[in-house]
């Protein structure tokens, strides 16, 4: 049996007729057996899909056909089976909750920073300034359970919309910092990211393709652990391979 390619990707665009969008990109899925959750909003689209290999690049071939989704990029794994069990695609006010309307990526970015760059700055402890670098993890409690950046600061949320307020208590110690923030693939990143910038903290970026990206690019350097993904493979070590049975196991008996 041929393994299955999985992708998950995500672009802040501004999108309108969605119900109409939603219908066409079903029936695309659909007919190439493909599996998955898809989220479309006024911001952009969120996609985690898998399926044999040329039907899944046929569709993203297909996809970037409408010239809003011309730049859509993917983090690629492969698993031996379908993580997923049905094929949703879904209408949503937001790709990531936050609760700030005024926070607008498919107008711009923040900062960012490239896997590779990250390295090199973690190597040395500071960035190309000097200036001391801070890894912040946006993602939740029990995702951070899993794994982490070395020292990274988190705050234990256990919703993203938890996270600006955190941020906020905790602009003043972080002032004299380089902050990178990151999460699984990046989506939380680029609101938290621009949170940041909005709220005066100058000196932020976010990792560029988040966790996954990063173990693509650069591997396990200065991370340790695994990252959970919302899918039935539950984490993928730094080889972006899924995490062994026996570990999944005695991570739930120790509660993570």
């Amino acid at each position: 049996m041929k393994p299955i390619l999985n992708v998950a990707a995500y672009l802040f665009v501004s999108l309108d007729n969605l119900v109409e969008l939603r219908a066409k990109i079903l029936n695309e899925c659909d007919s190439r057996s493909l599996k998955g959750t898809i989220l479309l909003t006024g911001e952009g689209i969120n996609l985690f899909l898998a399926g044999q290999e040329l039907e899944l690049l046929g569709f993203l071939d297909w996809l970037r056909l409408d010239g809003r989704f011309k730049s859509l990029q993917t983090k690629d794994s492969w698993s031996e089976t379908q993580p997923f069990k049905k094929m949703l695609v879904k209408i949503k006010n937001e790709i990531i909750r936050m609760n700030h309307p005024m926070i607008r990526p498919e107008e711009g970015r923040a900062n960012f920073i490239t896997p590779k760059k990250l390295q090199e700055w973690l190597d040395r402890g500071t960035d190309d300034l000097g200036r001391p670098v801070v890894m912040l993890d946006t993602r939740n409690a029990f995702e951070v359970g899993y794994g982490t950046f070395e020292n990274a600061l988190h705050f234990n949320i256990e919703k993203f919309t938890e996270l600006p307020e955190a941020i906020t208590a905790h602009k003043d110690e972080l002032a004299d910092k380089t902050l990178v923030s990151f999460c699984t693939g990046g989506i939380r990143c680029e609101k938290s990211g621009l949170y940041m910038r909005e709220i005066g903290m100058q000196h932020t970026y976010q990792l560029e393709g988040g966790i996954l990206k990063y173990f693509e690019e650069v591997g396990s350097a200065h991370y340790t652990g695994d990252c959970f993904v919302f899918d039935e493979r539950e984490a993928l070590e730094p080889t972006l391979n899924s995490i062994p049975v026996e570990r999944s196991i005695r991570k739930k008996l120790q509660g993570q």
